[in-house]
């Protein structure tokens, strides 16, 4: 079942109407999920005009032909599923869920279709992204490769934060100057959009997210601790697996960073009142890897590569074909910041990347959904593997001894 996720009247009905239709077999899947389109043999345009049901067999249904697919489901709803079945009142059903479907984030609140419109780019904006990455690669060629890969890093961050801030104020934005601030320079996200947005957020944090956070922020610490200390065998006795070490390293900072850090930081925010969501949303949970690139890990990038590459992209070459080619896209980033620094190891990250790809293509597939792939357990265990066996692809050896080795190497010195 495929709902606008966007919709705060449809989100109400999927939480209060979801568990019924879950246990007979249902699952509820966002209208936003990357290649939905694609999966359903529909244009973006027509995707987000009404709810979607692909049955297991493969067949697809909408509008009011899906909620009487849903009823006929239920026992005790199974003659109001028949009633709406009825050329006659299917009839003037559809006329009723039509208006309702146009007006829906009326009952929401907000009054607002969301039309997808393409993000509103200047070319100097994207010119001065351009010209950063060329100045650093051009001056890092006399920096230590750790301090080109964390300079590079920085250039991409700012001038995509750059970016989405100026697309936002185009778009009719007007934040506070404290509230812009914050955006450019104490926020990590990339939903310009949102954060910028003066309505004040209701769910604030509980002392559980608190403590998940610090716990998440104190074992990265504990391990990046333990991989500088293990760095003295690693430099020192040839017998050390030094590639361990190094990816000892890389957990901890990841840990630190994006799952911890970041996350008091949006937790933060959001007792301030900020709509802030972490970037880091369980990925371990994920049961498809269209679940865990869209929607779980490091969701400011997806934000970024979603409004700016996918959806323009879908127009000209088809969901199918955006989505590789953001894959491919964040290959090449990668590549900047990992095999550039390195100087070796070209062309793995991006393998990794497009590998990603296709996987999620796979999962879309008629032989995919037959074999389970994209939900349970089975889509769980594939997501796993795919993501995680070819690890070594994006953060390679040349990266581990020519990188992070020497960033601990300086961090002991220091």
């Amino acid at each position: 079942m495929f709902y606008d996720a966007e919709c705060r009247f449809c989100v109400a009905g999927m939480k209060r109407w979801g568990g019924l239709f879950a246990r007979r077999g249902f699952q509820w899947l966002p209208l936003q999920t990357p290649g939905t389109a694609a999966r359903l043999g529909v244009s973006e345009g027509r995707l987000m005009e009404e709810m979607w049901v692909q049955l297991a067999d493969g067949r697809v249904v909408s509008g009011v032909n899906s909620w009487a697919q849903l009823m006929r489901s239920v026992w005790w709803m199974w003659p109001f599923g028949i009633l709406l079945g009825v050329p006659g009142i299917n009839a003037m059903a559809r006329v009723v869920y039509r208006w309702i479907a146009r007006n829906r984030h009326c009952f929401g609140g907000s009054c607002k279709i969301h039309t997808h419109k393409p993000a509103a780019v200047r070319v100097s904006d994207v010119i001065v992204l351009g010209l950063m990455i060329v100045a650093v690669v051009y001056v890092g060629r006399v920096w230590p490769a750790w301090i080109f890969m964390w300079a590079m890093a920085f250039a991409l961050y700012t001038g995509c934060k750059w970016l989405t801030y100026r697309e936002a104020m185009s778009n009719g934005a007007s934040p506070p100057p404290l509230r812009a601030a914050g955006y450019l320079i104490a926020w990590v996200g990339m939903d310009a959009k949102t954060f910028l947005d003066a309505k004040p957020v209701v769910n604030r944090p509980h002392w559980g997210e608190w403590l998940f956070a610090a716990a998440k922020t104190f074992l990265g610490f504990v391990i990046f601790s333990i991989a500088s200390l293990a760095w003295f065998w690693a430099w020192n006795v040839p017998q050390t697996n030094d590639l361990l070490v190094g990816w000892m390293c890389m957990v901890g900072v990841i840990l630190l960073l994006h799952f911890g850090s970041f996350h008091l930081l949006a937790l933060a925010w959001r007792a301030a009142g900020v709509n802030a969501a972490p970037l880091m949303r369980s990925p371990l949970r994920s049961v498809s890897l269209a679940e865990f690139w869209g929607k779980r890990w490091n969701t400011a990038f997806h934000e970024l590569v979603h409004r700016f590459t996918f959806r323009p992209l879908t127009r000209r070459v088809g969901a199918m074909g955006a989505m590789l080619l953001v894959f491919l896209l964040s290959g090449l980033v990668h590549e900047l910041v990992i095999s550039l620094p390195a100087r070796g190891g070209y062309g793995l990250p991006t393998g990794y990347f497009l590998l990603q790809g296709l996987g999620v293509a796979c999962e879309h597939t008629r032989v995919g959904r037959r074999i389970g792939l994209g939900h349970g357990w089975r889509g769980w265990l594939f997501t796993m593997f795919v993501t995680i066996a070819p690890a070594f692809w994006l953060f390679h050896p040349p990266f581990i001894r020519h990188v992070i080795l020497p960033m601990l190497k300086a961090f002991n010195a220091n």
